[in-house]
């Protein structure tokens, strides 16, 4: 049985992932604290900008499959 992924659900899936990316870049503390846990601040920010213009991207070809369609 397989799920069907369609283009609506990828496109939910990055505007999901890009706010999650997002909050946390910003409320990222720069003092770690005694966590041992190393967070690539510059490296996180680029991954939350390239997940928030594949959403872009998607919904652009979105509202044009529906310009074109209709």
């Amino acid at each position: 049985m397989s799920i069907p992924i369609g283009f609506y659900d990828i496109s939910l899936w990055l505007a999901i992932l890009s706010i999650i990316l997002l909050i946390t870049t910003e409320f990222l503390s720069p003092y770690y604290g005694q966590t041992g846990l190393i967070i690539v601040r510059k490296r996180l920010r680029k991954i939350t900008l390239i997940t928030g213009i594949l959403f872009l991207a998607t919904s652009i070809i979105r509202i044009y499959q529906t310009l074109i369609t209709h």
